[in-house]
């Protein structure tokens, strides 16, 4: 599956997890320590922004001849905890599922524009930009850590779910 699709389909998923879900149980967090859905949603749309802004940075930058493939799969790994950037990280305010989906939609939206913008996808290995945990990346790996950050807290969500008897 190409990495749009992948973008697509992972953006379908999250929506599926949190429309039905009432104001209280996107906003009870399950632990004071751990983050609520709409949280977990709010988080994931402030790291698209910054993913969208980083590979439009990315773009306009000069083309390398190598790029050095990183282990970004390690997201998927849920055992190991990683610690979110300060301007990643979520709002204490509630959010109402309509403002958790409107924001989804939108820096989807956004993302994809840029991403359909470029005529020649290839250009997505040659292009790079910085990321505070894996350092110089490929946009075409920023892409797919984006699609296995978001899966990663899909799951975090339906294990909220689960443990809240929320299904």
């Amino acid at each position: 599956m190409n990495p749009f699709d992948l973008l697509l389909e992972s953006s379908e998923q999250l929506i599926e997890e949190v429309k039905e879900l009432d104001y209280e149980k996107i906003n009870d967090k399950p632990t004071m320590d751990k983050w609520s859905i709409s949280q977990i949603c709010h988080h994931l749309y402030l790291s698209e922004n910054l993913f969208t802004k980083a590979i439009e940075n990315g773009l306009k930058d000069k083309d390398h001849e190598s790029v050095v493939h990183k282990p970004i799969h390690l997201v998927s790994d849920r055992t190991k905890k990683f610690e979110s950037p300060e301007i990643a990280k979520p709002s204490e305010e509630p959010l109402s599922v309509e403002t958790i989906l409107i924001f989804l939609t939108q820096s989807r939206e956004n993302l994809l524009n840029i991403l359909r913008s470029i005529d020649d996808k290839s250009i997505l290995s040659k292009k790079t930009a910085n990321h505070p945990a894996f350092g110089e990346l490929s946009l075409e790996q920023w892409i797919e850590l984006l699609y296995l950050h978001e899966q990663r807290h899909i799951e975090q969500i339906k294990d909220i779910k689960l443990s809240n008897s929320y299904v």
